[in-house]
């Protein structure tokens, strides 16, 4: 891949800003499928470069860039999907802000980078599908968390005529919420089914004590079925339980910890899976208490445990076969 040329685009609700890096050249388009056609057809024709020879870098910006990858994807353009965070700590000091200003920058951060980028590779349609569904699923169980924690306290406080009326319809909703969740639930596992990969998969996750189906859908999701980390040290930061060092010189000697840039849910789930390994796992509660009775730190120790549940999940997929309990053995 010989890339000749960025094209830098800031993408929002209703346009598309884009620049050219070697020229300068910017022009708006609106963010519909028929512009972003017109988009692709002026970068070639201004930049005067092969398909193959420019390279389309944007923010991930969710449902905005949707149809900007998926077209650039089925046309087989190189393009890059690019955090916003890693733009803005790649800009130094920056002054205001201006979507013509943004697409000048992401295009100069994409020219710096394109030797060493590596361009994006859209998923499948079923993990598409998969991540939308969760995502979903998601906001309607925090939903219903939140009318369960009003319902609990309006029981405690209300004893007005209100009162029955207003206990009903929070019991009515969390009902609708419940029905509409299991409705997810059913269709994740249809998905998952129905993809002989993904069902391989999802079975060799499940099989390690700790680890439920939830959590074994993200960890498809987010590795891309386990494609998009070279190994599980690199998925382990990306979900905040890898610790880094905090040491500069002589003066500053701060104790190891994990980093705040995370993926905060992957985070939580893979935190309630080793206290569920700490329960039902025996070789896990074992080590859990020897460090515990040992005077180790109880969180860092939980940590432990995180890693050791995320290194057999990689293990057990790279190798093919479901994990073996091997405490089972020991006579």
């Amino acid at each position: 891949m010989k890339i000749k040329d960025v094209i830098g685009i800031d993408a929002s609700k209703l346009t598309l800003d884009c620049c050219l890096h070697k020229s300068g050249a910017q022009e708006v388009f609106e963010n519909t499928p028929e512009a972003i056609v017109f988009l692709v057809d002026w970068s070639i024709k201004i930049s005067g470069l092969a398909k193959n020879e420019l390279l389309f870098v944007f923010e991930h910006t969710g449902l905005y860039t949707h149809q900007l990858v998926r077209y650039l994807s089925e046309q087989g353009y190189y393009f890059l999907l690019v955090p916003g965070l890693e733009i803005k700590r790649s800009l130094g000091i920056a002054r205001g802000k201006d979507d013509r200003a943004d697409a000048k920058r992401i295009a100069l951060y994409g020219y710096r980078i394109r030797e060493e980028a590596r361009p994006y590779q859209m998923p499948k349609e079923s993990l598409i599908s998969l991540k939308r569904l969760m995502s979903m699923r998601r906001k309607l169980v925090s939903q219903r968390a939140g009318h369960i924690a009003t319902l609990g306290e309006q029981i405690r406080v209300l004893n007005n005529d209100l009162g029955p009326i207003l206990l009903q319809v929070q019991r009515d909703i969390i009902g609708v919420l419940d029905v509409q969740i299991t409705k997810i639930e059913k269709e994740l596992d249809r998905l998952i089914e129905q993809d002989p990969e993904l069902q391989i998969i999802y079975r060799l996750l499940v099989s390690i004590k700790g680890i439920g189906a939830v959590t074994a859908r993200f960890m498809i999701v987010h590795t891309v079925g386990f494609t998009a980390f070279k190994s599980w040290r690199k998925f382990a930061s990306y979900c905040g339980i890898a610790p880094f060092p905090n040491r500069s010189g002589t003066s500053i000697r701060g104790r190891t910890k994990v980093s705040q840039l995370a993926n905060k849910e992957g985070k939580t789930l893979l935190n309630l899976c080793a206290g569920s390994a700490i329960q039902c796992n025996p070789e896990m509660k074992a080590y859990y208490t020897r460090r515990i009775d040992a005077g180790k730190n109880k969180m860092s120790t939980l940590n432990i445990i995180r890693n050791k549940l995320l290194a057999r999940a990689f293990a057990v997929v790279v190798r093919g076969t479901p994990y073996v309990n091997t405490m089972g053995y020991i006579s």
